[in-house]
């Protein structure tokens, strides 16, 4: 059973999920939530253009009315969205997840890529139409996932096996062939922007799929 935490502590936990140019964003983001009653989960970490952040795996902190959101800035109302993709309800990561994942700040990347990696399938699909230019060769989109990865290849790897393993529990009835189930296509595209990005083969933690549906150059 997780206890309550003392809530200086739980703020700082918030504030390490990003890049330390934000905190002062994020501090008045926190300023705005509800204070959670239970401390968040452990944290993943990741690496954001030389910077290590660690976000955590889960949040239970309700949402803040809109009243106290609206006088976010920009920034910070993308940094609130991200926060709250971490959230322990699945509607609710869907919902905030949706009004991020089109961000081209780099700090924004772990957040999306890391929900790739789950088991909610609306919100995988989410992420695909969030992400038009990811199946782009050149785009931005495509650049700014493919530079992520090429910097965090043990965090993609760990997303691999995790989509793997959600569709063999959850999805195998449904798409037989883990070539069609929308984690897979995801996942492959996330793959062909990194092979893009360093212009070589990427190691595989996942069934391989027909070159054509993976993006992939033969070895």
């Amino acid at each position: 059973m997780q206890l309550p935490r003392d809530p200086s502590n739980v703020a700082h936990a918030l504030v390490a999920a990003f890049p330390t140019r934000l905190v002062g964003d994020v501090q008045s983001v926190l300023a705005v939530m509800p204070e959670a009653k239970l401390a968040s989960m452990t944290p993943f970490e990741a690496e954001v253009q030389g910077e290590t952040v660690a976000i955590p795996s889960r949040i239970y902190n309700e949402e803040p009315g809109a009243d106290l959101g609206r006088p976010l800035a920009e920034t910070q109302q993308v940094i609130l969205h991200c926060l709250y993709s971490r959230h322990h309800d699945g509607w609710v990561r869907q919902r905030h997840l949706e009004q991020m994942v089109a961000s081209g700040e780099p700090w924004v990347v772990p957040f999306v890529v890391q929900l790739a990696g789950e088991y909610v399938l609306e919100i995988l699909e989410a992420i695909g139409r969030g992400l038009p230019g990811l199946t782009v060769p050149g785009s931005a989109q495509r650049r700014l996932y493919g530079e992520f990865i090429a910097r965090n290849p043990a965090f993609f790897a760990r997303t691999e096996r995790r989509g793997v393993s959600y569709w063999s529990c959850y999805y195998r009835w449904k798409y037989g062939a883990f070539g069609t189930y929308p984690g897979c296509v995801l996942l492959e595209a996330f793959r062909a922007a990194v092979v893009e990005q360093v212009g070589a083969q990427w190691p595989r933690h996942m069934p391989r799929v027909p070159l054509a549906d993976a993006g992939e150059r033969p070895a």
